[in-house]
């Protein structure tokens, strides 16, 4: 059983940054992908960005690459998804995610433990 808490979410101006956290705990999940999907209101829920827990590389969806980036303290046991250059199209609720059924893992079928979320507002 993994166990995954978000925060970090908020309102932020057009342009703004906004750092998530997303503190994990349980059995085994050395060996587990995380990510992060979205849901925006009326939307599926979108993937943005995993990485391996032991591994470095990470990899993103193109709407957020070159602004989100994800990274992993693993004295902490927390993952983190840093946002740059917020737009109103990254409004949503932002979800952490673990998941064993291989390597990059994209879908939302493929991962096993889901936090709560955390709302995050672009909004001038």
């Amino acid at each position: 059983q993994v166990h995954l808490v978000e925060s970090g979410g908020g309102s932020v101006q057009p342009g703004g940054s906004l750092r998530l956290s997303c503190a994990v705990s349980g059995h085994s999940f050395s060996t587990y992908v995380m990510a992060w999907f979205r849901q925006a209101p009326g939307k599926e829920r979108e993937f943005v960005g995993g990485r391996s827990w032991n591994a470095g590389a990470t990899y993103y969806a193109d709407s957020v690459k070159g602004r989100f980036k994800i990274s992993v303290d693993v004295a902490k046991n927390t993952v983190y998804l840093q946002m740059n250059s917020l737009s109103s199209e990254d409004t949503a609720v932002y979800y952490c995610a673990a998941g064993s059924k291989g390597d990059r893992l994209s879908q939302p079928r493929d991962f096993d433990y889901w936090g709560q979320g955390t709302l995050v507002t672009v909004s001038s």
